[in-house]
């Protein structure tokens, strides 16, 4: 089973509506419920698409990790 942690990113696919192409966006974990296999945190992407009404950039967000398609640690987005 994963181990998510405060401020890492996971990456989650958004499907399509109407059988449309899906969305790859970051979240920020917030927190886990490993009972329940949800992360939860912070949409950290700016959507393309219409994904439901009041998904932006910031959006607190639930989400099964059976839809989280990668995982990063902060420091993997250093490039200094």
């Amino acid at each position: 089973m994963p181990a998510y942690e405060k401020g890492d990113f996971v990456k989650v696919e958004f499907p399509g509506e109407a059988g449309g192409l899906s969305e790859w966006m970051w979240i920020r974990v917030q927190s886990c419920d490993d009972a329940q296999r949800l992360v939860l945190g912070i949409l950290d992407s700016i959507p393309l698409q219409s994904h439901g009404q009041g998904v932006r950039l910031g959006t607190k967000l639930a989400v099964s990790y059976d839809n989280v398609r990668d995982h990063k640690k902060p420091s993997d987005f250093d490039k200094s």
